[in-house]
């Protein structure tokens, strides 16, 4: 009762003149609520991360190289036929081929209708581009000309690139169309069919798979919705290893070679828990464990980007905004960087220097060693898909609608791809189609992604 009678007390304090002083009491009160909010926010404040800066002397292997990616249009440089046979070009997932000098003004030369969404690119190979649509509608196309070579209606849902290697291509797929996101354990598929017939070679019953296949010295790596990497015989299909992680697999598996790890490969993958994985490539035990930065009352958010390597280290971006570089070797945080409202894209490498794009409008240039961010550049609107970098242009796509039922901000705009030049920071062509990933390349044409269309481009004579 003692606690009790202060309250009572309150509530029936009156006024020398008789009227109660609910006025006083409101007006209190009413302070109270804002001192208790400006002292919460500044709790909160002040234990939220803080930037983490790095440097060049900790697992850092820097590019000495000069190559096409800073010289001008008008350098001659002899072509070198290199297709694009999987997701971000190469093992490492850099998005940047050093020897195509494909320019602006382009011609286009095709339009091929792929009957549904595109949410990954295709890949090239021989001639032929690889592709499937959100329904799962694999294609093969005539590079040349836009024609279809052959299809395989699967039924089942598609959101990563297919990989080719050896003549064979793989590709991967979630469970049956509409592939609810919260029926995690849903049963999908990875095939292998003969790149040039499409004649099944093998096919797989797995969970469902979101992450674009990667294929390296003979095995292929997936990631699944129910936290499993996967690694198969790439002629077999035969089970090489599996490894549980803490959580549901959208990002994709990169590769660390030798040189990257100072020892034995590994495969590295994002996982939604918050985590970055570096398995052993041949027996899947995991080499460490890496986490995102936890935030008060949040927790941590998740990894959807692809890993990069590149220069002895990962660099991944999570959906809580911030940009992260980990050891390759140790899984070390080198450093951590908030970009933006949130962090969708995976990361272009090329120069010692990193590049993303942000649900919140921006293209941010980092360099690679100390997280230092070189320039920003506004864009037309959120950008979701990896960039892909090409003789100097830095490709990328807005999407009009990514983000805005978020709880952080998210730039409006038109979906479109665009090409930044990444030396005066301006944008030098805009093409009025495009959502996700920009552009492809092979030594003939540029292949531009739309949101249910692709289109054979050209550089003008």
């Amino acid at each position: 009762m003692k606690l009790a009678q202060p309250l009572l007390y309150c509530a029936s304090v009156k006024q020398r003149n008789g009227h109660p002083r609910w006025r006083l009491i409101l007006i209190a009160g009413a302070a109270l609520v804002v001192l208790l909010g400006v002292g919460g926010w500044f709790a909160f404040a002040r234990l939220q991360p803080t930037e983490i800066g790095g440097n060049t002397t900790e697992e850092y292997i820097a590019s000495t190289t000069t190559t096409a990616a800073n010289t001008t249009a008008t350098t001659t440089i002899a072509p070198i036929a290199m297709p694009w046979p999987t997701y971000g070009f190469d093992a490492g997932r850099t998005h940047w081929n050093p020897s195509l000098q494909h320019r602006p003004p382009y011609t286009q030369i095709w339009l091929f209708h792929a009957v549904g969404l595109l949410e990954f690119p295709p890949v090239v190979d021989a001639g032929r581009l690889y592709v499937a649509n959100l329904r799962g509608r694999f294609f093969a196309i005539d590079a040349a000309t836009g024609k279809r070579l052959w299809q395989k209606p699967t039924g089942h849902c598609s959101a990563a690139s297919p990989a080719v290697a050896d003549g064979i291509v793989y590709a991967a797929f979630q469970q049956r169309y509409p592939c609810p996101k919260e029926e995690l354990d849903g049963t999908g598929f990875l095939a292998a069919w003969d790149a040039a017939t499409g004649q099944r070679i093998w096919s797989v019953q797995t969970p469902s798979i979101e992450t674009s296949p990667l294929v390296v010295e003979g095995i292929v790596y997936v990631g699944a919705w129910d936290g499993t990497v996967f690694a198969f015989d790439a002629k077999t299909g035969a089970l090489q290893w599996e490894t549980k992680t803490d959580g549901q697999v959208t990002s994709s598996p990169t590769y660390a070679d030798a040189t990257q790890t100072g020892g034995k490969p590994a495969v590295v993958i994002g996982t939604n828990a918050g985590s970055v994985y570096a398995f052993d490539a041949k027996t899947g035990a995991v080499r460490w464990r890496a986490q995102s930065l936890a935030r008060l009352g949040a927790g941590r958010e998740y990894f959807y980007a692809t890993p990069t390597v590149a220069y002895g280290r990962v660099f991944i971006g999570n959906t809580d905004g911030w940009m992260y570089a980990f050891g390759a070797t140790t899984g070390k945080l080198l450093w951590a960087k908030a970009a933006g409202t949130y962090v969708y894209t995976a990361a272009v490498a090329a120069e010692n220097v990193i590049y993303i794009g942000t649900y919140d409008g921006f293209i941010i240039a980092y360099d690679a060693g100390t997280g230092s961010e070189l320039w920003r550049v506004e864009t037309p609107g959120a950008v979701h898909g990896a960039p892909t970098l090409m003789s100097g242009l830095l490709y990328f796509s807005t999407c009009a609608g990514c983000g805005q039922n978020g709880v952080r901000a998210s730039k409006p705009g038109e979906s479109g791809t665009y090409a930044l030049d990444i030396a005066t920071r301006k944008i030098v062509w805009t093409f009025p189609d495009g959502q996700y990933s920009p552009i492809v390349a092979d030594n003939e044409r540029v292949y531009l992604v739309g949101k249910g269309q692709l289109y054979g481009l050209r550089s003008a004579p």
